[in-house]
Order: C-alpha cells, then sequence, then structure tokens
C-alpha cells in the first residue's frame, strides 16, 4: 500500500461502517476522530467535512502502530461511498474508444463519424442506491439483457460544495478517486417506436450496474490525476490497457461544465469516460461466471464476478 491512508466502508456486525485503511489494516474511522464533530459512521459523512477530516486522518496515518486495527484480508468491503447523490458518467470521452466506435460506425453505415472534439463534455446519469455495489460483490446480469458490456472509469469524488468554479480551480472541488465499472446493456442502447430513440435508463440503470470501489483514494495521495494507468481483465485476459491522459475532455473541464448547471455536493461521483477495449467492438459481452477485475493507478483493484439476475 502506498503511504497515506484510503477510506473505505466495511461490514462490522451485519452494518456498514467507515474504515480508514493505513498499510494493511483497517481502523475505524470514529476511532482516529474522537473528539472531531464530524459524522465519522460513514465516508460520505466524512467527505462531508473533508477540510477538517483530511489533515487529521493523514496525521494519523502516520503515526499509526503496525498492530493498530483489523487485517484488510479480513473484511468485507462494501461500495466506499454510501450513497453518493448523483452519479454523473461521462460518455464518448477516450480518443482511442471514439476510434473503436467510428471504426463501428463506418463498417455499420459506411461513414466514419467526425474525430474533432466537442465543445463541451457529455453526460448522463446512473442510479446510486440500486445499481453501486462494491469489490467482490457479485454483480447481478440482468435478465432481460444478453448484451453486457465492462467500461473501466476513474471516479472524481467531489469534496466541497461546488457551483460555477473554473476549470482552473476545478481540482480544488475534488477530495479523490476511485474506481467505476460503467455496466452497459448494449442491447437496449435504442427503442423503436418512439421519438427519442436512445434509451439511457434501459441501457445503464439496472441493479449493480456501477461497481465502485475498493476504496477511495485522496487527491493529495495521486500525483497526476491525468495520467493514471487505466486498465480492465476479463477471466484475466486484459481487455482495455489505457491512460487518463487520453480522455477528450479533462477531469477540469468535466467538473466545470458540471457546476455551470447545478451545485455539486461532497460525496458526488463523476465517472469519466472509458478508453478503448470495451466488448461491443468485437462483439464480446458478460456472461455468468465472469470476473472483471478492473485496475487504476493509485486506486487499487475492484474485482467483481457476474452472476445470474
Amino acid at each position: 500500500m502506498p503511504s497515506g491512508y484510503r477510506l473505505l466502508s466495511y461490514a462490522d456486525g451485519g452494518k456498514p461502517k467507515a474504515g480508514v485503511l493505513i498499510g494493511e489494516r483497517i481502523v475505524p474511522a470514529t476511532k482516529l476522530l474522537m473528539g472531531v464533530d464530524v459524522d465519522a459512521t460513514s465516508v460520505l459523512g466524512l467527505l462531508r467535512a473533508w477540510d477538517t477530516v483530511h489533515p487529521r486522518l493523514h496525521d494519523a496515518a502516520l503515526k499509526s502502530k503496525a498492530d493498530d486495527g483489523m487485517p484488510l484480508t479480513q473484511a468485507k468491503l462494501d461500495a466506499p461511498i454510501l450513497y453518493p447523490g448523483a452519479l454523473f458518467c461521462a460518455g464518448a470521452n477516450y480518443w482511442d474508444h471514439l476510434e473503436e466506435m467510428a471504426e463501428i460506425a463506418k463498417r455499420t453505415t459506411g461513414k466514419a463519424p467526425s474525430m474533432t472534439k466537442a465543445a463541451e463534455p457529455w453526460f448522463f446519469m446512473k442510479t446510486t442506491a440500486s445499481s453501486i455495489i462494491g469489490t467482490n460483490t457479485p454483480a447481478r446480469l440482468p435478465s432481460f439483457s444478453k448484451q453486457v458490456d465492462w467500461e473501466a472509469e476513474l471516479g472524481v469524488v467531489i469534496g466541497r460544495t461546488t457551483r460555477n468554479i473554473t476549470e482552473t480551480r476545478a481540482f480544488d472541488a475534488i477530495a479523490g478517486y476511485l474506481i467505476v465499472n460503467d455496466l452497459s446493456a448494449r442491447d437496449l442502447m435504442k427503442r423503436e417506436g418512439t421519438p427519442f430513440i436512445y434509451d439511457w435508463v434501459g441501457q445503464k440503470c439496472f441493479e449493480d450496474a456501477a461497481p465502485m470501489g475498493p476504496w477511495f483514494t485522496p487527491a493529495a495521495y495521486i500525483a497526476d490525476p491525468n495520467d493514471m494507468p487505466i486498465k480492465l481483465w476479463v477471466n484475466g485476459v486484459l481487455k482495455q490497457n489505457s491512460n487518463t491522459g487520453r480522455m477528450v475532455h479533462g477531469i477540469a473541464e468535466q467538473v466545470a461544465y458540471l457546476s455551470r448547471h447545478f451545485t455539486l455536493n461532497p460525496g458526488d461521483v463523476i465517472a469519466t469516460g472509458t478508453p478503448a477495449g470495451v466488448g461491443m467492438p468485437r462483439g464480446e459481452f458478460l456472461k455468468v461466471g465472469d470476473e472483471v477485475r478492473i485496475e487504476i493507478g493509485g486506486c487499487g483493484q475492484l474485482t467483481n464476478t457476474m452472476v445470474a439476475g
């Protein structure tokens, strides 16, 4: 484990508890923040007092003893944030992913779409309490889809109430990062017989559609969020292998754009898009028993096995 600490949610007596991961051991957040007027029972509560919480936990990590807390290997982890007020998802936001999707369009229509950068990023939203699950939790494949695809994404976590922030100050709003798997039902992308054509709820919002974790990494421990390796394996086979530096619209652009439309709140998550290597271009989709593992530099590994819904 790198220096510093990580925040996570773990099961304790059947109930979720906020934990501070220091090295390979978990210490209850309430123990490290005794006497501090914050809600230390949940990671969301900690994020709501981020400017108070972070320096104290950083100092606590430096003073931690080798036998503090419980071993990470003995804990059952939930999703780190239970539950974000909002989960925003950027679409078509990696140049290498745009290239592979353009190839599909060219094969099917005979015409390749433009590869120029749009003026602003594009977003949809996913449900939170019904879609978000943690690492090593089985992900239920929806019975109404036969083409569920994987999408490894860097999740940006807001740490301060933010409205109309500029791109130059956008990183001031960010508390840290985590991993998101934006599972997508590709056979429900479009719905015929309606003037709206695209069905974003159908393809993106279903039970267990947003695995998230394994923990939250404070921004202070990420050297450069615009240069983080991002990889995904299905059953041990590498499918996605890219870098956050290949985003079309960078992290600052995304935060600034969203903050122009509404207030961002502590604990809100922005899934910043997926790179090339999704299953759709090759006609590969997830089936019962498949294991999906995602690794993003500094953010750990998120692993989920697909089960019948």
